[in-house]
């Protein structure tokens, strides 16, 4: 199969892009080993697989033990998971790191506009302190891409980005604050900024250093803190090359060549009807070159329009990546 970006991004609508994802299952189904072993073990014949709700989701822990991989290409960049110390860690190996460019540069060109009308300001130090992030990669480029004098990272330097924020207001400059949960709110509780036209986009997570909130909670301190009316979420993890964005209210909504489905907690080969919890499985057409068919272990539940929201996570999963936030 010769299939290019162009196809995977300029997908427009629901026909569209189950035609391309059905056509890529029955790639990936015999190109990445891993995948086809776990399609045999189901007994799924895979000429039989004629819709989207048909096709088996690889679990998300199989990016741990195993190397996902659709085709024998070098790896160009290797991202791994965050995790607390002994915690096995997972490794999404990407042999076209182009793909995850585009499909950021585009979904945030789709939810937000051009990047170069943005000022990009990190609060990430859990990120910025370990090697492998995909967000601090994406972040990096966006960074870059803004052209932006005052665009960049602060670990700790919580003054230093209080006045960057005030200078910022002052010049009416658009501005994202992308930011771990809690450094924002280490953040305002140092300082209070009446800001309404700031984006602070959070990323999930305690990361361990404070004890996890439910959203409404966690949003209402931030609003206030940083005087917006709302606060925005990145939905995306190390094992896919896509992101969803949430612009308010926790309402996740997916780029074009991105979709979520809604597993059946006591049967993870069956799906739920919308409104209904249950797991998170993802399609993402640019992991063309791993897997696009993920069964991650978050709980949600899809509304009527397709957008979709986060709820927890499974017991026992591992507490990491984004938007780990329970109800």
């Amino acid at each position: 199969m010769n299939l290019t970006a162009e196809d995977i991004f300029s997908v427009k609508n629901a026909d569209g892009f189950k035609t391309l994802a059905l056509n890529i299952f029955r790639f990936q189904a015999q190109n990445c080993k891993v995948y086809g072993e776990y399609i045999h073990h189901l007994r799924v014949d895979v000429e039989q697989v004629k819709t989207i709700e048909q096709v088996p989701f690889l679990p998300i822990s199989f990016f741990k033990s195993h190397s996902i991989l659709s085709n024998t290409e070098p790896t160009e960049i290797t991202f791994s998971s965050s995790g607390t110390t002994g915690m096995v860690q997972s490794s999404h190996h990407v042999t076209d790191v182009k793909l995850y460019e585009q499909s950021y540069l585009q979904a945030f060109a789709r939810f937000y506009g051009n990047v170069s009308e943005y000022c990009f300001l990190a609060l990430l130090p859990s990120y910025q302190q370990r090697a492998g992030s995909s967000l601090i990669y994406m972040v990096n480029d966006l960074i870059e891409k803004s052209g932006h004098a005052q665009s960049g990272y602060f670990l700790y330097n919580h003054d230093d980005l209080l006045q960057t924020l005030l200078d910022l207001k002052s010049k009416k400059q658009k501005t994202v604050l992308i930011g771990v949960t809690y450094a924002l709110l280490d953040f305002i509780e140092q300082h209070d900024i009446d800001f309404p036209e700031l984006i602070v986009m959070e990323t999930g997570g305690m990361k361990g250093k404070r004890k996890e909130m439910v959203r409404e909670e966690l949003h209402e301190q931030l609003t206030k803190g940083f005087g917006v009316k709302s606060i925005h979420s990145e939905y995306g993890m190390t094992e896919l090359l896509s992101q969803a964005y949430s612009l308010g209210d926790g309402v996740f909504n997916c780029p074009n060549w991105m979709q979520v489905l809604i597993r059946d907690t006591n049967d993870p080969l069956s799906l739920v009807a919308e409104g209904r919890t249950g797991g998170i499985n993802v399609i993402d057409l640019a992991n063309l070159n791993s897997c696009c068919f993920i069964a991650t272990q978050d709980l949600g539940k899809i509304n009527p329009d397709q957008s979709f929201e986060v709820l927890g996570r499974f017991d026992h999963a591992d507490i990491r990546g984004c938007n780990l936030l329970v109800q």
